[in-house]
């Protein structure tokens, strides 16, 4: 019997044990991803880790407060705004569904705010009263060819007429001479009056130079015959007498093709304080993918981006008096791909490095150089590697800006080239004869890198895509501190979330960085599957803030002028080694023209330090600045808010 009864437990035990086997080998890759990820837990969060690379945590807001963020800028207030408008997303254009949060990242409150038009893909720049401006956004989603049913285009009125412009309301027809098609105008136009030309020397009258008027038209119905194929003159209908002699259109091929997003010519500046949309003048041009940067008069200078009837804005650039609110053009014509990464310089030139987002014709305005706005004189800067690489690459000024380096990091071919670059190329714009040289390698070609200046003098680089808007599965989850002392990237902690198209970074007050956004077109390696816009918010800490305690820095002036100095507190003064002014960023599409880093001269004396804001104007543009002091082992404490007026 007993015999018997051990055999039977004997048998259950083999059976049993056979059975853990089977599951154990059925479930072992499934173990060792459990086992392997609880590791890489337990290894990212010690504190010996944390301080060497850092932490990455993610932020998810309540659903009713999530945004696709396009655009985001770091407030006077300190708090942080983020601007979808439409969120590049048709159903929302439609239904006129607007969005914009301002979120509180000490509290972690988060507020919706009334936004008064698509401001999908416009411009932003801080102002020096600390409102931010925002200009252009999106009049139309493009249609793909397929989806056009209404063959159409441009359309360009001539005005022969020198005495007056003419208006043509929304609903103008135009029919052509030759093909007899009748296409209508989608808006209202202003033609400006003829221009007479005389002969410098003898003051003869030689001729009357049209104003030209630009307008988007459409054919009455639907169909490929109402295409045209070639160039017409098209009779203006409802005009008669002198105004029928002296105004007609012109257009070319007129067709169903795609039809690309167009732009609005509203302008807001963002009072940070009532956290409210306030409406000032509209641009002259209308702009889609603009960038905006400050010039050494303090005026905003408005360049690029796809204009009401989508095409790229004709080199008319303009600019914003905070004053007045309102804007005028500049004299010259200079033409620049969507997008451009302009730049102040101390000299108060304009530097253009090359980086650009999205649109515009490959051979047109992609050399970088040095712009003198005045003058309208460009002189190219030679040395650049992955010259046809440039589209979505970033550009950041290297701290501290006095030493005028830049470093343009990654890119990608024209439009949705498979291309993508590894290389960072710097270039010295204090050198006799500036050249770009390259930096230091990334581990992959990457588009759309975030980059931040840190408080320590270096500079965070993460993200990106090896593709295409992260096409096949090709988000990067890297991150690298670049040392502008040695020229040399350390990888830092892995961010936890894929950042490519419509993504960014901004440095908080704290020291800490949050990153926003990202727009893939797939979901899946195979391209099968739509992507999703990625909602949730991630905070990097740097390795500075795992160091031990920070250094303190208290009262001090709200208000320093250049070449003056303001006195503040710090129980950590003599520990104190480099003090910093940093411009709050304005993020978005790769493109950061306002973030800075200014060095300043500061002294000691007991518990108070003493700094002093640099004279030039061109370096220390007016606005609201973070002043960060740090310690020996680049430990930096939480910013003060300082205006420069």
């Amino acid at each position: 019997m007993k015999d018997r009864a051990g055999r039977r437990r004997a048998r259950r035990l083999a059976i049993g044990t056979a059975v853990v086997i089977a599951l154990a080998g059925m479930n072992g890759p499934w173990l060792y991803r459990f086992g392997t990820e609880k590791y890489h837990q337990y290894q990212i969060n010690r504190p010996e880790y944390k301080a060497e690379n850092g932490h990455w945590e993610i932020i998810e807001f309540p659903e009713e407060y999530r945004l696709n963020t396009i655009h985001a800028a770091l407030l006077r207030t300190g708090k942080v705004l983020l601007v979808a408008g439409s969120g590049n997303n048709q159903d929302n254009f439609d239904a006129k569904k607007f969005d914009t949060r301002v979120w509180d990242p000490v509290k972690n409150t988060i507020k919706k705010v009334p936004t008064p038009n698509d401001l999908f893909c416009t411009g932003h720049t801080q102002l020096a009263n600390g409102n931010l401006l925002i200009a252009g956004g999106t009049k139309r989603y493009e249609k793909l060819k397929g989806d056009v049913t209404k063959a159409g285009g441009l359309m360009v009125v001539h005005n022969e007429n020198p005495d007056k412009p003419i208006t043509l309301p929304a609903g103008t027809k135009f029919t052509g001479k030759e093909n007899g098609k009748t296409f209508v105008s989608k808006d209202p136009v202003l033609v400006p009056r003829a221009k007479k030309v005389f002969d410098p020397e003898t003051g003869a009258f030689l001729r009357n130079d049209p104003g030209l008027g630009r307008i988007y038209v459409e054919a009455q119905q639907s169909g490929a015959k109402y295409e045209t194929g070639t160039q017409d003159n098209y009779r203006v209908q409802g005009l008669t007498g002198a105004d029928a002699r002296n105004t007609y259109g012109m257009a070319e091929k007129l067709a169903l093709d795609k039809k690309d997003f167009q732009g609005i010519r509203d302008a807001y500046e963002f009072d940070p304080v009532a956290e409210k949309y306030i409406k000032v003048d509209p641009m002259n041009e209308a702009r889609w993918y603009p960038t905006l940067t400050t010039l050494s008069d303090g005026k905003i200078l408005s360049v690029s981006g796809l204009d009401d009837i989508g095409q790229l804005v004709p080199g008319k650039n303009e600019v914003y008096d905070p004053e007045t609110k309102k804007w005028t053009y500049t004299d010259e014509v200079r033409q620049f791909p969507t997008y451009p990464a302009l730049f102040l310089m101390q000299n108060g030139k304009v530097f253009y490095s090359g980086s650009n987002a999205g649109y515009g014709p490959d051979d047109v305005g992609r050399d970088p150089g040095v712009w003198d706005v005045e003058t309208n004189k460009f002189r190219k800067i030679p040395g650049l590697s992955d010259a046809d690489q440039m589209e979505t690459s970033g550009t950041v000024l290297l701290p501290p800006a006095q030493d005028e380096k830049y470093m343009v990091i990654g890119g990608g071919g024209v439009g949705e080239s498979t291309l993508s670059s590894e290389k960072t190329r710097i270039v010295d714009l204090k050198a006799d004869e500036p050249r770009f040289v390259d930096g230091p390698s990334l581990e992959k070609g990457t588009r759309y890198p975030q980059a931040s200046v840190l408080p320590d003098d270096t500079v965070l680089v993460s993200g990106g895509s090896e593709d295409y808007r992260g096409r096949g599965d090709s988000n990067i989850l890297q991150a690298r501190i670049y040392d502008t002392e040695t020229n040399t990237f350390r990888r830092v902690a892995d961010p936890l979330v894929g950042r490519n198209y419509h993504s960014g970074s901004i440095l908080l007050p704290d020291g800490r960085v949050m990153f926003f956004g990202s727009d893939s077109l797939f979901a899946d390696k195979a391209n099968s599957k739509p992507g999703k816009f990625e909602q949730r918010v991630e905070i990097y800490t740097p390795p500075y803030l795992y160091r031990g305690e920070r250094p303190s820095l208290s009262g001090g002036p709200e208000t320093i002028e250049r070449g003056e100095s303001g006195t503040f507190t710090s129980k950590d003064a003599s520990a104190i080694k480099t003090a910093r002014l940093i411009r709050p960023s304005a993020s978005t599409h790769v493109t950061d023209v306002d973030q800075r880093s200014v060095a300043l001269d500061f002294e000691v004396s007991g518990d108070e330090v003493t700094v002093t804001v640099p004279k030039n104007r061109n370096l220390v543009q007016g606005g609201w600045y973070m002043l960060f002091v740090a310690d020996g082992q680049g430990t930096p404490s939480e910013a003060r808010w300082v205006r420069v007026p």
